[in-house]
């Protein structure tokens, strides 16, 4: 990967899974600027169940994610928990003080090794007020987050179970797919119990479909690997 020669000479440039100045926070600065933001951020290495940051903890940093996924979790009354949403390389997260809120809202866990960025939350209005890619980024953020969030809610009241597996599915595929040439794998481990807490369902309903999947050739499930085999075929 070839970076900017002034990106190249940090120590953290060796970490990153993408061209810094293609990442929406950083477009359309100078390398001098980039490296400055760079030099006030700090590296995260997280391996896979691990988490950033707890529901409820202060909201002491923001983030960049660089490489890898994250689940984003929410705990119910009754002590469950449930899969919100996933965060895709490039995209900011963690950005509590954007909402004014000196609390993380839910649990950001790695669903992979993950390497993520993070600012100390009080540099927050310094880089809104300097940098308008970040207002965008952030911008950008709680858009996705709402839209998905707001499928998530119309999926769960109006699909049947085997409608809502699908669909959670069919979302990690386009988020993150990778062709194998005999299907398109979703790019990080998941387990019959994470689809269970992504789709509101049971264990026993999340594992009878992917079985008959399966049996069908539409989709390949083991070892914590999924592999969509024929999309169109899963229930709309």
């Amino acid at each position: 990967m070839n970076y900017p020669r002034s990106v190249a000479t940090l120590e953290k440039a060796e970490l990153f899974g993408a061209d810094i100045d293609a990442l929406l926070p950083f477009e359309n600065l100078t390398d001098a600027q980039i490296n400055d933001l760079l030099g006030l951020a700090k590296v995260h290495r997280v391996a896979p169940n691990k988490t950033l940051f707890d529901e409820g903890d202060s909201a002491e940093n923001f983030f960049l994610l660089l490489d890898g996924f994250l689940r984003i979790v929410r705990t119910t009354q009754d002590g469950d928990q449930v899969v919100m949403l996933h965060i895709a390389p490039g995209q900011m997260f963690g950005i509590a003080t954007a909402y004014d809120s000196e609390c993380y809202t839910m649990t950001a866990r790695a669903a992979s090794d993950v390497v993520a960025l993070s600012w100390p939350s009080e540099l927050w209005d310094r880089f809104a007020e300097d940098n308008s890619a970040f207002k965008s980024a952030t911008r950008r953020a709680v858009g996705l987050r709402m839209c998905e969030m707001q499928d998530k809610v119309i999926t769960m009241a109006t699909r049947k179970v085997e409608q809502r597996i699908a669909h959670a599915i069919l979302r990690l595929m386009n988020q993150a797919g990778k062709d194998t040439g005999q299907g398109v794998e979703i790019d990080f481990p998941l387990t019959r119990q994470d689809i269970s807490e992504m789709t509101g369902t049971t264990l026993h309903s999340v594992s009878r479909c992917l079985s008959k999947w399966q049996k069908d050739g539409i989709v390949r499930s083991e070892r914590r690997r999924v592999v969509v085999c024929q999309p169109e075929a899963l229930p709309a």
